[in-house]
């Protein structure tokens, strides 16, 4: 099986740079979605790395089942379980009992989201430089 993580890591760069545009563009409930695709391609990264397929799309998951010299610290870690509430909530009106998801994510929400899928993104790359 081939090793994908190159793949893996730019896409995730490009969600980040997508994240930050929507972010600017005042769709937050966008920016808040792609910023948790940044950070959970950034995660799976790591697994593809090593050869391992890690199914699903929980950023916490899948940073707490790397690797303990992969595994980032507490900040990352408290961070990730905010970008995975953004990953249905942020698309489907159903996510809110009425209204639709624009409605529910503001600026500040993105601009927090970005911030954690920076980190997160930071803390995968940097665990790829090693040899």
């Amino acid at each position: 099986m081939a090793r994908r993580h190159e793949d893996w890591i730019a896409q995730a760069r490009i969600d980040l740079k997508v994240a930050q545009e929507n972010a600017r563009a005042g769709r937050f409930e966008w920016s808040c979605f792609v910023a948790q695709q940044c950070a959970e391609k950034a995660a799976e990264a790591l697994h593809e790395r090593r050869g391992a397929e890690a199914w699903g799309h929980g950023v916490l998951r899948l940073l707490e089942t790397l690797e303990p010299n992969e595994r980032p610290g507490k900040e990352i870690l408290d961070a990730a379980p905010e970008l995975d509430r953004h990953y249905v909530p942020a698309r489907h009106p159903n996510g809110f009992e009425s209204g639709y998801p624009s409605q529910y994510f503001g600026e500040a929400d993105a601009k927090r989201a970005v911030s954690h899928a920076e980190g997160i993104l930071r803390h995968c790359e940097a665990v790829l430089a090693r040899p």
